[in-house]
């Protein structure tokens, strides 16, 4: 155990680049740390750092010793999590769903809850691209294209936009029958677009964008489809948060046959080699519960 502590000292030193810091992380003093990671270097007789007064750096050697140190650690304290938690998941269980999606998966949520009494929820609802590692995160859901690979993804469902306007608002104004004919109406803009102010439709080498401008503007696609009930223009949102508005009839959708191709939602979560029960079984269970399921 006491090679353990010293290979989380020396984690530690070389992630901070400095004992002090170190020693503040793991609830131990400076002098202890600097004693561990001395009787690391004499025991492997190989210096690990270059220590000045002011920095601490890696050698080579130590640099590629970090690697396979922390392997070692995480290894280690996958195999206490896997005995700890068994067959049962439990534990507090941190994810990260967008402001968009928040209100769909509500009751999903809520139902995994009442399936795994022992598992603890802690849900961050935010549009920003979190980093699941850095911000202690077990797992997340995201639409659209995934820019990171360090992250094992499983596809949940796929998402379409739509365009939507009131019945009444299209009785006084008219029914665009071509993207081209959007700049003869309101648009409603969804902030939390990439580009509020740009529509793209069409598949493939068929794709266009439509520049298209209004007086409303909201970071959020479910007001943006009240707006538009309510007949204040024409809003372009995912395709789950018009559907009750769509059902009730209260908005139809436009210009169907040149929307572009859905995205995908996906459940993400950290590459490890022993994946926590917990995060196996809200994965599994996302999955059962939306995999298949288009809103488009």
């Amino acid at each position: 155990m006491d090679r353990l502590e010293e290979l989380r000292v020396f984690i530690a030193v070389a992630d901070l680049q400095g004992f002090a810091q170190a020693a503040r992380r793991l609830g131990i003093s400076p002098a202890q740390a600097s004693k561990l990671i001395a009787r690391l270097e004499s025991r492997l007789n190989a210096r690990l750092l270059n220590r000045t007064t002011r920095s601490v750096s890696l050698t080579d050697g130590g640099r590629a010793f970090q690697a396979r140190a922390r392997a070692l650690i995480e290894d280690f304290e996958q195999l206490e999590k896997s005995v700890q938690e068994t067959a049962t998941p439990r534990g507090l269980l941190k994810i990260s769903v967008p402001v968009s999606f928040g209100m769909q998966l509500g009751p999903v949520l809520l139902d995994f809850a009442a399936a795994y009494p022992d598992v603890g929820l802690e849900v961050s609802v935010t549009d920003r691209m979190v980093n699941l590692v850095d911000e202690g995160l077990d797992a997340a859901v995201r639409i659209g294209t995934l820019a990171d690979s360090s992250l094992v993804a499983r596809k949940l469902a796929s998402v379409g936009a739509l365009t939507v306007a009131s019945p009444d608002y299209l009785a006084k104004r008219g029914t665009p029958r071509e993207p081209g004919e959007l700049d003869r109406h309101e648009a409603i803009l969804d902030l939390n677009a990439a580009d509020p102010g740009v529509w793209f439709f069409g598949k493939g080498e068929d794709r266009i964008s439509v520049k298209i401008g209004g007086r409303l503007r909201f970071a959020n696609p479910y007001i943006c489809v009240a707006a538009a009930a309510a007949g204040f223009g024409i809003a372009r949102v995912p395709a789950f948060a018009a559907a009750d508005e769509l059902r009730s009839g209260r908005v139809m959708t436009l210009l169907k046959k040149h929307e572009p191709e859905p995205v995908s939602m996906y459940a993400v979560y950290p590459h490890a080699r022993h994946l926590a029960s917990k995060v196996r079984a809200f994965v599994d269970f996302l999955v059962g519960r939306l995999s298949g399921a288009a809103w488009d």
